[in-house]
């Protein structure tokens, strides 16, 4: 009976799963009449209700928690620049994490910090993460948009406070004391919101989910938003790594920085909140993709590269803000606009993920690289930031290109190369 409800709910989800990429709207009383008895007993109702709502919070907190000290990276850079079955996993992973933040302030050299901060934490998070994700689907369908845009927002919360409270923390007890605060907050805080991490169809129902359908891995749609994604993850994670150091080289005190972050991190909320409400309604995803990234880039080209006063740089933060992290919101709607069977949709969103999750980790080498050894606070980009802020704003340019080249009519470009090839 199970078994058969859930393959129902499936059926019944993917026949949904496209809208917000259309726009279409739906009668959902229709569908949860449709949509009875399980063992005798009606699954909870999907896009509202209580049991939705609580999975959602207890989600939004976890993501709070839980990404908001990677987002708070930008606080340590002084210090470490001087140092060369669902609810089962759920239990077994978080303390991996944990273990990553505590082995990490023991770590003494670059390749320590990569191996507890980076790899520990990064694998245990992300097992600990996905499945919270596949319960947000079942729960949210019409709406999911908003309720990812609602869970991308969590980190844009802790981001604004994590920043202050780490920056404090680091100057009373120094950074060792502070990962292993940090660490025991994570552990007390997140505890006891594990049982109420429940999906909408009952476990021994969603055993029996089919397998992945794979197929979308040939579509075009799906390499296109890949690159304009991957273009993003290498260009988004720059500003908040070097704001605060930015500052100081422009004779800010170490404060403004972090304030910087804080306000940047304000800001991501209401954009991620926006944009993926925004994608649930009929205005067009790439539009809305194509804005996130275009207004970012040339925030970064210019307010960034120029500024040389709180006042510009917090005008930055709060426009990059807004609108660089607006892109991650539309992430599910990109899923079901590629496939409207539901795993593929899914498949499609680790995907994104893993994709920003690579310019993630280039972004440390990469603008190590790219940092000059000269300061000149009146020059363009402080002249030591000049080559980081042109990639930055390049590879946001280079997303929103990317999705454009969907409207480009491909026969008027090949004939226009072959005029050129004539007349040359």
């Amino acid at each position: 009976m199970a078994q058969t409800a859930a393959s129902n709910d499936i059926e019944l989800v993917q026949t949904r799963a496209s809208v917000g990429a259309t726009g279409e709207a739906y009668d959902g009383a229709a569908y949860e009449e449709s949509h009875q008895d399980v063992n005798g007993h009606s699954l909870p109702p999907y896009d509202g209700g209580t049991a939705a709502w609580r999975m959602l919070l207890s989600a939004f907190v976890f993501e709070a928690l839980l990404w908001g000290f990677p987002l708070s990276f930008g606080v340590f850079q002084g210090i470490y620049g001087s140092i060369a079955a669902e609810a089962t996993l759920l239990t077994m992973y978080r303390p991996l994490c944990l273990l990553g933040l505590v082995a990490g302030s023991f770590a003494q050299t670059l390749g320590g910090l990569i191996l507890t901060q980076g790899v520990l934490y990064g694998v245990g998070f992300t097992i600990f993460y996905y499945p919270i994700l596949s319960m947000v689907n079942e729960f949210w369908i019409a709406r999911r948009g908003m309720a990812y845009g609602f869970i991308c927002s969590a980190s844009g919360v802790s981001g604004a406070a994590m920043p202050l409270c780490i920056h404090f923390l680091l100057q009373r007890f120094g950074y060792q004391t502070t990962l292993r605060i940090i660490a025991a907050g994570l552990f007390v805080l997140t505890g006891p919101l594990i049982p109420l991490l429940k999906g909408r169809v009952p476990e021994s129902a969603s055993h029996s989910s089919p397998r992945t359908d794979w197929t979308f891995l040939r579509t075009p749609l799906f390499w296109t938003y890949s690159i304009s994604n991957l273009a993003m993850g290498l260009g988004y994670f720059f500003p908040s790594l070097y704001l605060p150091t930015y500052a100081t080289s422009n004779g800010l005190g170490a404060t403004h920085g972090v304030l910087l972050l804080a306000a940047m991190s304000i800001s991501q909320v209401v954009g991620q909140l926006s944009f993926g409400y925004l994608s649930d309604r009929k205005l067009p995803l790439n539009v809305l993709t194509v804005t996130s990234t275009l207004v970012a880039s040339i925030a970064v080209y210019t307010c960034w590269g120029l500024a040389h006063t709180f006042g510009v740089l917090l005008t930055f933060a709060l426009i990059y803000g807004f609108f660089g992290a607006g892109y991650t919101a539309t992430w599910a709607r990109m899923g079901t606009t590629i496939s409207p069977e539901p795993t593929a949709a899914f498949a499609v969103f680790g995907l994104l993920n893993l994709g920003k999750g690579v310019g993630n980790v280039l972004a440390g080498p990469i603008g190590g690289a790219l940092l000059m050894k000269r300061v000149d606070a009146g020059s363009y980009g402080t002249m030591d930031f000049a080559a980081v802020v042109l990639f930055a704003g390049s590879c946001m340019f280079v997303s929103a290109a990317t999705i454009g080249l969907c409207y480009v009519d491909s026969s008027k470009f090949r004939a226009a190369l072959h005029w050129l090839h004539r007349t040359s």
